[in-house]
């Protein structure tokens, strides 16, 4: 019986090289043994520390600017522990930068968010002033769509207001109460239940605030730039 090749024994993961394909998701015997994907909390340290290190900020002073100890913030850029979404925020907000941007040294990433519930990081945005709450649920990665999901809150002194314009789309889904909400020159009443979906390019927002509680999940989409 011939011999078998050299290149024909080589096992079947040294052999299969194509990019692209199912090949990148390969598990079981497939899986390369010498090579160990970093975890998501590691990127993140390594990323926050990377631009502390560029603000030339000590570890307590960033700790202190995100409103965490400094010892958590040391386990964080180790890759130690798994930050919360709000702790994410604040420090990105200290660094000065975007949430996505944390995330910017992934390599394999794969989009998923997750919040707690009451954990969702509350937002200032324009209709803050007028008693609307806004908690941000998640957010997207990367990629040329950005999702801003939120639960918002009409509190009981809250005041319509319907000068909301910005770009992409905007889903509405009504969890409670009763709303007559405006869509450029037409208005809807929202039950708890109802949804509505339109271009945010139109000016909108709740026109009428009918019976509390009022909370409804606001879905924005839109290209990012």
């Amino acid at each position: 019986m011939a011999k078998k090749s050299s290149r024909e024994s080589k096992p079947a993961k040294q052999r299969r090289t194509a990019k692209g394909g199912t090949e990148d998701l390969l598990t079981g015997s497939l899986a390369p043994a010498d090579l160990r994907a970093r975890s998501v909390e590691e990127e993140i340290g390594t990323e926050v520390r990377r631009l502390r290190k560029g603000l030339d900020l000590t570890v307590a002073e960033l700790g202190a600017a995100a409103g965490i100890s400094a010892g958590m913030l040391s386990k964080i850029e180790n890759g130690s522990i798994s930050p919360s979404l709000s702790t994410i925020g604040a420090l990105a907000k200290a660094l000065n930068v975007s949430i996505s941007s944390l995330f910017a040294e992934s390599d394999e990433r794969r989009d998923c968010s997750f919040v707690k519930a009451g954990q969702g990081v509350r937002i200032e945005r324009r209709g803050t002033k007028a008693g609307h709450l806004y908690d941000l649920l998640g957010h997207s990665l990367a990629g040329d769509i950005g999702v801003e999901p939120f639960l918002i809150t009409l509190k009981q002194d809250a005041l319509p207001y319907t000068n909301f314009r910005h770009v992409g789309v905007e889903f509405i889904y009504m969890l409670s109460g009763k709303v007559r909400y405006r869509h450029a020159d037409r208005t809807y009443l929202l039950e708890a239940g109802d949804a509505l979906f339109f271009d945010a390019a139109a000016r909108h927002g709740p026109e009428e605030l009918i019976k509390a509680p009022m909370e409804y999940l606001s879905i924005i989409i839109y290209p990012r730039r």
